[in-house]
């Protein structure tokens, strides 16, 4: 399980640092031709969700890598899962639907890892 976790949040936290990544240091054009909500919305809005990416991304790795206070970790998960359902609307309301499918998978695996960082089980250890 704790081998699962690990392989959930990596996967989870390099899919989140991507996307950070393109939508704090691309230009909204070359951006807008990956994802064209975002050449459609105001660019700070499209920066806040890139940094709003960059942050659960690090929530997700740095309490568990570090062990200070690894519970971050399911709060982060908890957070992404939040942050995958307001996309899910976010996108619906757009008449997206058809791209929705990306958001509950991430939505799933958040949930995933807040369930496993979560859960108490005698003789398991932290982390």
């Amino acid at each position: 399980m704790h081998l699962l976790l690990w392989a959930a949040q990596g996967i989870l936290a390099a899919s989140l640092f991507w996307a950070a990544g393109l939508k704090l240091f691309q230009p909204i054009e070359k951006l807008a031709a990956l994802w064209p909500w975002a050449g459609q919305v105001p660019v700070s809005l499209v920066k806040l969700t890139g940094l709003v990416d960059l942050l659960g991304a690090v929530g997700l790795l740095a309490p568990t890598l570090l062990r200070v206070k690894p519970k971050l970790t399911a709060i982060a998960a908890i957070g992404i899962v939040i942050l995958m359902a307001c996309a899910s609307v976010f996108h619906s309301i757009r008449g997206e639907t058809s791209v929705i499918g990306v958001n509950l998978f991430f939505a799933l695996i958040a949930a995933f890892i807040a369930w496993g960082r979560l859960r108490k089980s005698p003789g398991s250890s932290e982390g």
